[in-house]
């Protein structure tokens, strides 16, 4: 059984103010697994205090210097990605496959993204005779998810440590594995002491006390809308920057010239990787009416093809990360089918031949309408609803009838056609035919789904304050 039960903060590993404790449960076989200890305000205080105190030293290091930090980071990183991998695999039930082919390379891919923006990024620019500076905003509170953990804190870490800032970060309680060895990472890297800080805690104590303090100067949160909710309320009072990246139901239209076997299949295993657990996950998927019942069958096979087991027998779908998560998948599954869904494959319970932990049989419903629950809600497991359209105008429309925006995908055989599609859709991000990642492309939501945005330079924007130095240099014409 493994125990955190010190926090990182000023450089050094130390205890909490109080001896509260919460037990970490390994989703696939529901036994304890560790113990965490979790902070009171009075950590909260400490950990900012140190962040404040290694401000200005940290703001005032050249280009070059943050570089290297940075560069070091990533060559300690790399040389633990294994034990990454193992430990994400272990706290939140991630395929062991899946860890180290996406979970942990995205962590690196981000640093390495902030490195090279960081190369040619414009802190200062003269518009005729103003100067316009941008600044470190100063402190970032940082509070991460656990679905993609590795990933979310590097996309606000890298760039808040390359802009010049110093941070207080406070990992998701079902991530406490990873989040040690990143710490450590930090520390073996030589990150000066103060400039990043670690605590363990709960939201409505811990995560509340980060938001609200006077001491922060930035919020970067990664969670459900309703959380976020409760994240800009606590910051509202002091007036802080918060960045948010909320809950996504994203929707995947299959134009009619699309390859309709190539489109559904991939989109059924991209709605279930992860075991859904992915806010761009595309949940909701639109097909041509007509060829509904083609869907259907599609979905099945594809469906069939997918193994769910334990994260060490490398099966696609591993649990997903708690008994509450496990209860709201299977009421989101039970409403489906009472709303008069298709249930297509799948359905409440484990798969048959799983006896205990947190697994959900992957479950495709159709004949989806958009006023359902399972089409409106994010039910963050692995769980697809495919829904009918006649034209591509009520596509658009079903499509955008949703309070979230943060993803979308459109497949067609006719690429104007997709991007005329895809102009019309009220989502922060848009995939056209399977795209893959670019790590330079502003991400983040509409509506909902947040504010602000991560990803290359714009990720550094989230970070910096900007002044304007009128009269920097003289007029010549006065």
């Amino acid at each position: 059984m493994r125990e955190f039960l010190k926090f990182y903060i000023g450089g050094q590993w130390v205890s909490p103010s109080l001896s509260r404790t919460v037990d970490l449960i390994d989703p696939s076989t529901e036994e304890i697994s560790g113990r965490l200890a979790l902070a009171d305000t009075q950590d909260v205080d400490l950990a900012v205090a140190a962040a404040r105190a290694a401000r200005p030293g940290y703001a005032s290091l050249d280009r070059a210097s943050r570089i290297g930090l940075l560069s070091k980071i990533v060559e300690k990183y790399e040389a633990r990605s294994e034990e990454l991998a193992l430990a994400v695999s272990a706290e939140m039930g991630a395929p062991v496959s899946l860890s180290r082919r996406a979970q942990v390379p995205s962590g690196a891919d981000n640093l390495r993204t902030a490195i090279a923006v960081l190369k040619d990024f414009r802190f200062e620019e003269q518009r005729g005779s103003t100067l316009i500076a941008r600044e470190p905003i100063g402190v970032a509170a940082l509070i991460t998810p656990w679905n993609w953990p590795l990933n979310q804190i590097t996309a606000m870490l890298a760039p808040a440590l390359a802009v010049g800032c110093t941070v207080v970060w406070k990992p998701s309680e079902y991530a406490a594995f990873s989040a040690q060895i990143l710490a450590e990472i930090l520390h073996e890297a030589g990150v000066p002491a103060g400039v990043f800080n670690m605590i363990h805690g709960d939201g409505p104590t811990a995560g509340a006390a980060l938001c609200a303090h006077p001491g922060v100067d930035a919020v970067s949160f990664t969670g459900s809308t309703r959380a976020g909710v409760e994240v800009a309320r606590n910051a509202a009072p002091t007036v802080k920057r918060v960045h948010q990246e909320l809950g996504g139901k994203s929707p995947n239209i299959v134009l009619d010239d699309a390859d309709l076997a190539t489109a559904v299949r991939t989109g059924v295993l991209a709605a279930m990787r992860n075991s859904g657990q992915t806010c761009t996950a595309p949940t909701r998927m639109l097909v041509p009416q007509h060829r509904m019942t083609e869907a259907i069958e599609i979905a099945r096979q594809a469906v069939g093809g997918i193994t769910v087991g334990p994260p060490q027998s490398d099966s696609f779908l591993g649990p997903v990360v708690s008994r509450t998560q496990w209860e709201k998948i299977q009421s989101l599954i039970d409403a489906g089918t009472q709303e008069g869904a298709t249930l297509v494959t799948g359905g409440p319970g484990r798969p048959h031949h799983l006896t205990h932990g947190f697994f959900v049989q992957p479950t495709v419903f159709a004949n989806v309408r958009n006023d359902m629950r399972i089409a409106q809600e994010e039910i963050f497991g692995p769980v697809l609803c495919v829904l009918g359209y006649g034209d591509d105008d009520e596509a658009v429309a079903i499509a955008n009838d949703t309070p979230y925006g943060l993803a979308a995908y459109v497949q067609g055989g006719d690429l104007p056609r997709a991007r005329r599609v895809a102009s019309r859709l009220h989502a922060g991000q848009v995939r056209l035919n399977g795209a893959g990642e670019d790590m330079l492309a502003p991400f983040g939501g509409y509506k909902q789904s947040g504010n602000g945005r991560e990803g290359g330079a714009f990720g550094f924007e989230s970070y910096l304050e900007i002044k304007a130095i009128l009269g920097f240099e003289r007029n010549p014409a006065s």
